[in-house]
């Protein structure tokens, strides 16, 4: 490199580097108040936990301040040897599923191998601080715990331009290029953003267009009303199964993740398998909806598509199915319909959902005592409760894998990301509508009331669970970071029919979108249902492969018989609005 090349990138780097880590400071530890999910990366959110009722274990804060004195003191002996040219090895090493520190600079270069291990060094060092620390309240431990790991992953040595070899290599390849194109990168995140959150771009938002490469599945919408399109697919056996199957996606996400392309999509398989398949696609609401609640959408949703798809097949049974809020959503709505002797669901399929919320997860950490008010305030105000915060917020539970690697990767590296469709669907926000939010939350995480015969009345009618009587297939999955399988898996206490669980490799959404012919994640299944998570899991068989053929067994054994399918639109209280995918599907926030 010669010394022009040189000056170039030192001018660059005098332009640009102060500029970016100002700019990225700012709007990561921004704070509209001590609990915005915005300020997920902000010290003082950790601070704040810690001052709460705490007792600390002396011996184990002992410890770990002098494991940490000496793992300093060897580091500096170590970091010595190798600037001196002599041989050193590592005091500490990062896990083997760590894939931060995989360029070999990060071992071979003295400077870097220091970085590092400082970096774990202290990381280890605050962790043990942590674990030494006993809280009154179980919540607040979790929480502090949550929010240590996000404080510790945001200052890797890796998420910095000048501290990662990688992006030092971009520097010179570049010749300081990947900053400029990294703040155009960052400043187009930055416009598309909410004020609560940031939006980073996680894929090539220009690769998929729905209708086209996304949601192809023949089909056409037959009813709307201001909170859903149904969507009928084009049969592909001239006879179908009877009963037909009606999906409930979850509202806080486009139904789309069930039919991405041909192989992959859920309602191909159905449709292949001889099933007549009908889908509920949410609107994306504005805040003329605001008074819409989580009832509003079990009547407008569920029980009005129910409706419709009994007219058109001419059917008196329905298997229905619901993923993630929406199995919620429909196991309030079959309770509700069971109490009042209505027995048109035949079956339901509830894939990685919470009945009961006493475990929910890394979720629960984001609603607290002064967090709540806040989010509520903050729908109330704007008549719907953002998706993208929402996004951002799920991000975070995997903040290494869906944060912080696009982080270096389009703003320290200058480069756009690699096309995925689900991460496009993944960034496809949609919103709440404020009323939803307030009610859905209330109800089900903060105060836990679906579990409970009574707690919650719609109408008159009380809720009650342990009506479904229908069978029942609850799918969850191993790595689920959203619904936790054992959280997911006390549902089948609650529901009285005859009940399968089958748990399946991988996490929220690939271990559902798993195809019978490429799917790579196992599946485990236990015919018993004893009363503890880790009971049934002990007396699992695993099968290899896919999920989906034991599903496809379990339909046609609650209902073999055949009819003529209908034709999409051809019915004449619903004919044909428009194709699928519909309108509704479209909007989009960004």
């Amino acid at each position: 490199m010669d010394s022009q090349d040189q000056n170039d990138i030192i001018e660059t780097l005098n332009k640009y580097a102060h500029q970016f880590n100002a700019m990225v400071h700012d709007v990561l530890s921004r704070k509209q108040s001590s609990e915005d999910t915005a300020a997920m990366f902000d010290p003082e959110k950790l601070m704040h936990l810690l001052s709460r009722d705490v007792e600390v274990d002396s011996a184990k804060l002992v410890k770990a301040q002098m494991d940490f004195m000496r793992q300093q003191t060897e580091l500096w002996q170590q970091a010595t040897k190798a600037m001196l040219g002599e041989k050193a090895h590592d005091v500490v090493t990062e896990d083997k599923e760590d894939r931060r520190f995989s360029h070999t600079d990060w071992h071979d270069n003295p400077v870097f191998s220091y970085l590092k291990q400082a970096y774990l060094i202290n990381s280890q060092m605050l962790q043990g601080m942590i674990e030494s620390m006993h809280f009154k309240d179980p919540k607040s431990a979790e929480q502090v715990k949550f929010y240590t790991r996000q404080y510790i992953n945001s200052v890797s040595p890796t998420n910095y331009l000048l501290s990662n070899p990688e992006v030092c290599e971009e520097i010179l390849k570049s010749k300081g290029q990947n900053m400029v194109k990294g703040i155009e990168n960052f400043m187009r995140d930055l416009e598309q953003s909410p004020l609560e959150a940031f939006k980073i771009t996680q894929t090539d938002m220009a690769a998929f267009t729905l209708g086209e490469n996304l949601a192809t599945t023949p089909g056409k919408v037959v009813y709307q009303n201001e909170l859903i399109q149904l969507i009928h697919y084009q049969p592909k056996k001239t006879k179908t199964y009877s009963s037909p199957i009606l999906f409930v996606p979850p509202f806080i996400n486009k139904y789309y993740i069930l039919d991405l392309d041909k192989r992959k999509s859920v309602v191909n398989g159905l449709l292949e398998e001889g099933h007549s398949v009908f889908m509920i696609s949410w609107v994306n609401p504005g805040p003329e909806l605001a008074d819409r609640d989580f009832v509003s959408y079990m009547k407008e949703g569920p029980l009005e598509a129910l409706d419709v798809v009994c007219d058109i097949t001419g059917q008196d049974k329905v298997n229905m199915v619901g993923f993630c809020v929406g199995g919620t959503l429909l196991s309030m709505t079959a309770a509700y319909l069971r109490a009042k002797g209505d027995e048109r669901i035949g079956s339901m399929t509830l894939l990685t959902t919470l009945l009961d919320f006493s475990e929910p997860g890394e979720v629960g950490n984001y609603l607290t005592d002064q967090a709540l008010p806040i989010m509520e305030q903050n729908a109330e105000i704007k008549g719907v409760y953002d998706g993208r915060i929402l996004g951002l917020s799920f991000s975070l539970l995997r903040e290494n894998n869906l944060f912080w690697s696009y982080f270096i990767n389009n703003y320290l590296k200058g480069k756009d990301p690699a096309a995925f469709d689900i991460l496009y669907w993944n960034s496809d926000a949609t919103n709440i509508t404020a009323a939803c939010f307030k009610q859905y939350i209330r109800t089900t995480y903060w105060e836990n009331k679906l579990k409970d015969p009574g707690a919650v009345v719609i109408d008159g009618v009380p809720i009650d669970l342990s009506k479904i009587d229908m069978p029942v297939y609850f799918l969850s999955t191993l790595a689920d970071h959203i619904v936790l399988w054992q959280g997911a898996y006390k549902g089948t206490q609650l529901v009285s029919g005859d009940t399968r669980f089958v748990l399946a490799g991988s996490g929220h959404l690939a271990g559902v979108i798993n195809p019978t012919k490429t799917g790579k994640y196992p599946h485990w299944v236990n015919p018993d249902l004893p009363s503890d998570a880790a009971a049934w899991f002990d007396g699992a068989t695993k099968h290899e492969g896919s999920w989906w053929p034991d599903w496809y067994r379990w339909l046609r054994l609650h209902d073999e018989t055949t009819t003529t399918a209908p034709k999409p639109g051809k019915h004449k209280a619903y004919p044909g609005i428009e194709d699928a995918p519909g309108s509704y599907v479209m909007k989009r926030l960004d």
